[in-house]
């Protein structure tokens, strides 16, 4: 069971994350605010990292809101632009970045490289492979 001011400094501390002001704010004296404060978070960490979840989802609607009036009001194109990738990012429509691919071809037979070859270029003499493969 926690006291008026234990909750209070909960409360405060989850809006603004000062530990020094939270418990002057919830009542404690100036002169114990920063001790308060170290024992009062360990006391309350599950709940305070609960309620500051609960805050910034509650926030996510306002957020988005001003996500897609960025990207089509503001003035600056980089700002627009900027506003529709983080809008298309968090739907999952981020662009791939980067895609890397190795093969190998160790364990294939020289006869087997040439019919490969032959069967991109149209030809196994390396001379005549166009200049994009090479």
């Amino acid at each position: 069971m926690r006291t008026e001011k234990q909750e209070a400094f909960v409360e405060e501390y989850c809006k603004s994350g000062n530990a020094t002001q939270a418990p002057i704010k919830a009542g404690y004296s100036k002169n114990v605010a920063k001790q308060k404060a170290y024992k009062l978070k360990e006391q309350f960490s599950k709940e305070i990292e609960d309620r500051t979840k609960k805050l910034l989802q509650d926030s996510v609607p306002v957020a988005l809101a001003q996500l897609k009036k960025l990207s089509s009001d503001a003035v600056s194109e980089a700002v627009q632009l900027g506003a529709i990738k983080d809008i298309l990012d968090r739907t999952g429509y981020k662009p791939t970045e980067r895609v890397e691919q190795t093969i190998t071809h160790a364990d294939k037979s020289t006869e087997e490289l040439e019919r490969e070859l032959e069967a991109l270029t149209g030809s196994t003499d390396i001379e005549q492979v166009p200049e994009r493969l090479n």
